[in-house]
């Protein structure tokens, strides 16, 4: 029944991922088009800079939706714990792009800087305000979905949502003054566009190295910690004839986590007793955290001289 309800439940977050995947993917190549067209023809720097970023955004989606792909494939006799790390990929397949865009649109903004400034037409200030209420949109679904089906694509995908609407409003901001400037003859503000484009550069750089650092803790089999391993703690120390936890590893795949446990059981059991204690661990366990892929439990003996609060304890 459990691998009948499990293999339902991945089907659907399966669909649900693409789906949040695939309207990433088409809203990046419209947001793309838009900014590079009106950047442009509008004479915004900060706005056509926004569009390198969405372009870039492209890429990463198309990352997201390989790594979704081949992140959901079960478990073979090469990868006995599933292939989700494939994720971890294609989160640093985005990291890797957004610091590329970062520094692209960094050195067309310094360029900028040193020409004649000009005035953006209103047209990119509609563009910026659009993009800036897609694109928040777009972070909220994901991050929701991404939370939901624990999928780390998903998740960098809505943090690279969120660094665009970080982009666009400082683009929306430095088209604004830059307008401002020209109809109050004020000419130190004709350049906010141009340094716009800098602050873009920024927060491009700030979320592909945030991302990059999540990504490779999680490859290094990062070990949770704390009050994240606390619900494991206690559950283990709940089940039937466990005296005590010796030590507990709970290791972090991304879209799922493995356990490694040694727990104490009274050292006068039988060797038959002691494996049924472990398998119960291990399936209740899995039943109770549908995130918990594996478990590996190791028994160690313990003497026992009295009860305490109705479990063995040494």
């Amino acid at each position: 029944m459990r691998l009948q309800e499990d293999k339902v439940y991945g089907q659907q977050a399966n669909r649900q991922a693409f789906v949040g995947g695939w309207w990433s993917l088409a809203m990046n190549v419209v947001l793309t088009v838009a900014k590079g067209v009106v950047g442009l023809a509008a004479g915004s720097p900060a706005l056509f800079a926004d569009g390198v970023h969405s372009a870039a955004d492209v890429m990463g989606s198309v990352a997201v939706m390989v790594g979704l792909w081949i992140g959901r494939k079960p478990p073979d006799a090469d990868h006995p714990y599933g292939h989700g790390k494939a994720e971890l990929l294609s989160s640093g397949i985005v990291a890797g792009v957004l610091l590329a865009a970062g520094v692209e649109i960094a050195v067309a903004a310094v360029r900028s800087m040193g020409e004649r400034p000009t005035v953006p037409g209103v047209a990119a200030a509609w563009t910026a305000a659009s993009a800036i209420l897609v694109k928040e949109w777009l972070y909220r679904y994901n991050y929701r979905l991404g939370r939901r089906l624990h999928s780390r694509s998903l998740l960098a995908s809505a943090a690279d949502h969120r660094s665009d609407v970080l982009s666009s409003s400082a683009a929306l901001t430095g088209i604004m003054l830059c307008l401002l400037g020209a109809h109050s003859h004020v000419g130190w503000l004709l350049y906010t566009d141009s340094a716009a484009s800098a602050v873009v550069a920024v927060l491009v750089v700030k979320m592909g190295y945030e991302i990059a650092v999540d990504a490779v803790h999680v490859l290094m089999d990062r070990v949770m910690e704390g009050d994240e391993i606390l619900p494991y703690r206690n559950f283990i120390a709940s089940v039937t004839g466990v005296c005590r936890i010796d030590e507990l590893r709970v290791r972090d795949h991304g879209q799922y986590v493995i356990i490694d446990v040694e727990i104490s059981v009274q050292g006068d059991l039988s060797v038959s007793t002691g494996h049924g204690i472990a398998t119960r661990v291990k399936e209740e366990l899995m039943q109770q955290f549908p995130l918990v892929r594996d478990v590996w439990v190791h028994v160690n003996p313990v003497e026992v001289k009295e009860p305490h609060n109705g479990f063995l304890r040494p």
